[in-house]
């Protein structure tokens, strides 16, 4: 019942789906490009856990579990194997697609460093988006949190392009914190506190609408 509801909901909101009802089916379904996977701890042909690691180690998918099994042994070594989430039952299914859009536009990111060997330079810094790494001045490192980093990513990934807060909302989004619009302002706020140096602003706010980076890139 719950494949299904996924199935039907996600395809309402413009995913190309594919259901599996098992592990076997999933090897299967795994062969066409996959971007995201649903997956239950309890299969009827093997463990979900251990499933997830043989996605991992095959595919480039993002895994966001979905199941009742709802303990914190469970939700912590879900986390630590493979999953980008650990949602259990019932499921709110609007919450559920803010997190896979959240997981997607992360590793839509992974794959723009890929193309620009990992590195983008704008201003005064130099951000790898595969090491996680902000460099100012003289190759200085500069410490962001994990929401920090992912919200300038997302800034320099747009190229100068405007971010509606609510689209940043789920790029910040997280496993464990609840991210409304005030934590993004907060969030622009440290950086902006963090990213001084050649005068000019890197964050600009967009009346109406968000953020932009003030910057332009250099490749």
């Amino acid at each position: 019942m719950t494949r299904t509801m996924l199935v039907d909901y996600f395809s309402d909101n413009n995913f190309d789906v594919v259901g599996a009802g098992s592990c076997t089916e999933c090897r299967q379904a795994l062969r066409a490009r996959t971007d995201l996977v649903f997956l239950d701890v309890q299969l009827p042909d093997g463990d979900g856990f251990e499933l997830a690691k043989e996605i991992q180690a095959t595919s480039n998918a993002g895994i966001i579990f979905v199941t009742r099994r709802d303990t914190d042994v469970d939700r912590i070594l879900g986390l630590e194997v493979a999953g980008d989430h650990y949602v259990t039952k019932p499921i709110n299914l609007r919450d559920l697609l803010a997190r896979a859009r959240s997981v997607l536009r992360r590793r839509s990111i992974d794959r723009k460093a890929a193309r620009n060997h990992n590195s983008i330079a704008f201003g005064d810094w130099i951000i790898d988006l595969t090491r996680r790494e902000l460099l100012g001045n003289e190759g200085k490192p500069v410490a962001l949190t994990r929401a920090e980093f992912d919200l300038l990513a997302a800034l320099v990934g747009a190229d100068g392009r405007p971010l509606s807060r609510d689209y940043l909302i789920e790029v910040v989004s997280n496993r464990q914190a609840e991210v409304d619009i005030r934590t993004v302002d907060a969030l622009v706020a440290r950086l902006r506190r963090k990213l001084v140096g050649s005068g000019t602003p890197v964050i600009a706010t967009v009346t109406g609408v968000g953020y932009k980076l003030a910057l332009s890139e250099r490749l």
